[in-house]
């Protein structure tokens, strides 16, 4: 039998040299990591990024959170229909649009956020720690360069 792979191209290899591959494990360990530091808060990667970005961007409307989280537009709002019902976010219809729902943080929301912060931090610091010093800024950079590139590619299509 005549073998489809060559010799340079196992799947082992492939996986080894595959970006989607690469990004898919390093998330999985990232968010491993993420899990165990903020589990007493019952925080989502995801749930931790709406906190923060809601907390920079208060009374952001439901699309924009979207547009700046990356988060898909139904699984963004399955996230803060959660959040709502844990007190973290409230949401009322913008005057501008009543069809709008604008979103921002509660008190208990404000109290999770800056618990949880330094321990995301942490989180960064324990991934980035993988890299020697030099290469870890180069990474975060090269990182945003891929998600602004392949948004425009998104957009586009």
């Amino acid at each position: 039998m005549i073998s489809r792979f060559r010799e340079s191209d196992t799947a082992v290899g492939r996986l080894e040299s595959s970006p989607i591959h690469l990004l898919h494990r390093a998330c999985q360990y990232a968010g491993d990591i993420f899990q165990r530091e903020i589990d007493e808060r019952e925080l989502t990667p995801r749930q931790y990024a709406i906190l923060l970005t809601v907390s920079q961007n208060e009374g952001l409307s439901q699309t924009h959170l979207v547009e700046k989280t990356g988060i898909d537009r139904s699984t963004l709002a399955d996230v803060v229909r959660r959040m709502l019902k844990k007190g973290l976010l409230q949401r009322r219809r913008t005057r501008e649009d009543a069809r709008v729902y604008a979103v921002k943080l509660t008190e208990e929301g404000w109290l999770v956020l800056e618990s949880a912060d330094p321990l995301a931090k942490r989180v960064d610091e324990r991934v980035l720690a993988a890299l020697p010093g030099p290469q870890r800024e180069r990474f975060v950079q090269d990182l945003n360069a891929i998600v602004v590139a392949l948004g425009k590619l998104e957009a586009a299509e």
